[in-house]
């Protein structure tokens, strides 16, 4: 597979030694759309910031490489590296109303990125901030434009964070949990416009969630965390058809489907949660040796 984005053995840890991320690996190609699955502090967004450079202080990488479009990031300087992840890579966040800057206009908030960054004109940047607010289908782009979030509804707000991660043509987008704000009617919209923005552009998706419902219906291939590893890598197919690891079988069948939405959900099991806490700690005690 031709990665675009190649993740190699990435350990994580607070700077006090807790680790965070487990010998962490995974492969997005050009054009695909991979999805991170796990439960809540499974390390899925701490994955998404290694990649983009936005780790809290509090935590560092202890070892492993990322590659995106065949460079290493961690061989570059900080600001080389800066560059290459602008030009590249871009993030679409989670909450709307908390990324975007309450006291500024929508306009600047997408042109931004392409003026300080990359360098482009203040009118090529804005007249390109107008096509893509059309592309992700807000009526009155120049009106949009002119005014501030607070007067833009969630899934409006979501639709214009939408538009600015492809604002410089990225090859990789990161999806932090884009719909997690947003009501379920709404929800599916974003969901059918990240897909079409995805393929118009023939951009890479790393999509983080936690919903396999939403991960079935978007993406190519996945990867499911647990305490920071990864339990098991696979196409969609096979995933939801013969899951290999105990875990993974447990969490399709603790989760709800549209072709039986009354039917009782299953616990994920005691013994499932505890079989695979000590594959975490085995892990764990030959990295420390």
């Amino acid at each position: 597979m031709n990665s675009f984005l190649e993740v190699r053995n990435l350990n994580l840890s607070l700077k006090a030694g807790m680790p965070i991320l487990r010998s962490v690996s995974l492969n997005v190609a050009a054009g695909q759309v991979h999805g991170l699955v796990g439960e809540s502090g499974a390390g899925k967004s701490m994955i998404g910031k290694a990649v983009l450079g936005t780790l809290p202080r509090a935590l560092q990488v202890t070892s492993g490489e990322i590659w995106l479009d065949g460079v290493n990031l961690n061989s570059l300087p900080t600001a080389e590296r800066r560059k290459t992840i602008g030009a590249k890579a871009a993030l679409i966040p989670q909450d709307p109303l908390t990324a975007l800057n309450p006291s500024k206009r929508i306009g600047p908030q997408i042109t931004r990125r392409l003026v300080d960054i990359l360098g482009w004109q203040k009118s090529d940047a804005e007249a390109r901030a107008v096509e893509l607010l059309h592309e992700v289908h807000i009526p009155d782009p120049a009106r949009v434009m002119k005014s501030y979030p607070h007067e833009l509804s969630g899934g409006m707000r979501q639709r214009i964070l939408i538009a600015s991660a492809f604002a410089a043509e990225p090859k990789l987008i990161i999806a932090d949990e884009p719909t997690t704000a947003l009501d379920v009617t709404v929800q599916k919209q974003i969901l059918r416009l990240i897909a079409e923005m995805q393929q118009r552009h023939d951009t890479a998706l790393l999509f983080v969630t936690h919903d396999l419902g939403v991960v079935s219906k978007t993406c190519d291939t996945l990867s499911v965390l647990y305490a920071g590893k990864v339990i098991e890598e696979a196409r969609m197919r096979r995933f939801f058809t013969r899951p290999i690891h105990p875990y993974s079988a447990a969490l399709l069948k603790a989760t709800p489907t549209y072709t039986n939405p009354r039917g009782s959900l299953t616990p994920v099991p005691q013994s499932v949660i505890d079989a695979t806490e000590r594959e975490v700690r085995e892990h764990d005690m030959r990295a420390s040796r």
